[in-house]
């Protein structure tokens, strides 16, 4: 199918309290099967009616995106589950009172009325309630669920500010709402309710612990960790394929915070031998690496929300400074940090692991 082009609308839009004309605006487009980029807490969405098969596929058409990926799908209530999803478990039932409106997104049955676009083929619903004035005033003004993946070319960083989105979709979609940078920076956490022992596929704002915390036994999707998918086929976003990577190659070094700077230092300094502009990936409270490369900091390494807020924007940093290589710094994975080293594991073009 020939990728439709087209001018896209950049719409303002007050984040807390939407103007109405603008909702509307964007519903209309929506309405008519077009995309509509907007906010929502996480990462900016591209989103389509999700029950207008047509609609969807021209998300993957825009983003470049594998049609094996599958999309989640945002509501604006709890009841619009029941019309979505083949069936909703008590578990599912407990997390949604607890964690909606917010970063969970939970894998259920499908139901009928979910088109095969929206699901990849496959039998499961992924389905979240975003906790952004924007996006629910948005769903609820269409009048229909949106499928919404990030407002991305497929692996490139996400977007956290409307900006983001234009660099890498002007022309390949209708409108973009900007209602200013997100808030939690990393998309949600997805997790799997057909299996008998609930599993995170994707980790994100919602953390292992504080899950386990309510439903006891919560397993990890072994590609959580280790950035390669067994199987071949994905049944949430951000498993099988390269995502969230800026241009230039990235090496990511975990381990200790002493042998991890002592690591980029090394690998720093024979990379400027080699005539090679670095760029490093740190945060406040790291060694100064600034005598080295192009250094950008995410956020401080004793907060890790404030690096899940400014990751993609530093890694999208890299592409303005236009270096050769970068070097990223890794974090503890547990917490928020887990989110965070499993989007720069699947960024990463390899991996090192500092000793000494």
């Amino acid at each position: 199918m020939e990728e439709k082009k087209c001018a896209t609308r950049y719409i303002r839009i007050n984040p807390v309290r939407p103007e109405r004309e603008a909702i509307l605006e964007a519903a209309r487009i929506l309405s008519r099967g077009g995309l509509v980029a907007f906010p929502t807490e996480t990462v900016y969405g591209l989103g389509a009616n999700a029950l207008d098969g047509r609609a969807v596929a021209r998300i993957f058409e825009a983003k470049g995106r594998p049609s094996d990926n599958p999309l989640i799908v945002h509501v604006a209530g709890r009841q619009e589950v029941e019309f979505l999803a083949k069936s909703i478990s008590s578990t599912a039932k407990i997390l949604m009172e607890l964690f909606w409106p917010g970063p969970l997104t939970l894998v259920l049955p499908a139901g009928p009325a979910v088109p095969p676009e929206t699901t990849a083929g496959l039998q499961t619903l992924a389905v979240r309630m975003p906790n952004h004035p924007v996006a629910l005033a948005l769903i609820r003004a269409v009048g229909v669920p949106l499928a919404a993946p990030s407002a991305n070319l497929s692996g490139r960083p996400s977007p956290t500010t409307a900006e983001h989105v234009l660099q890498d979709l002007s022309r390949r979609i209708e409108a973009v709402l900007d209602g200013g940078p997100t808030g939690v920076g990393v998309e949600s956490t997805v997790l799997d309710l057909t299996t008998s022992v609930p599993v995170i596929l994707r980790p994100g704002g919602v953390t292992l612990e504080e899950l386990r915390a309510v439903l006891g036994k919560v397993e990890l999707e072994p590609a959580v960790r280790s950035g390669t998918l067994a199987g071949d086929r994905p049944c949430s976003p951000g498993l099988k394929y390269i995502h969230y990577a800026p241009k230039a190659p990235l090496l990511l070094v975990e381990g200790t915070p002493e042998a991890v700077a002592a690591k980029m230092m090394e690998l720093a300094l024979e990379q400027q031998a080699l005539g090679r502009r670095v760029g490093i990936l740190s945060y406040s409270g790291s060694r100064d690496y600034s005598s080295v490369g192009e250094v950008v900091l995410a956020g401080q390494r004793e907060k890790p929300e404030t690096v899940a807020a400014g990751l993609y924007a530093a890694l999208r940093r890299f592409n303005e400074l236009e270096v050769d290589l970068i070097l990223a710094e890794g974090l503890e994975d547990s917490g928020v940090g887990l989110a965070i080293m499993n989007r720069l594991r699947k960024a990463a073009d390899k991996r090192i692991v500092a000793t000494g």
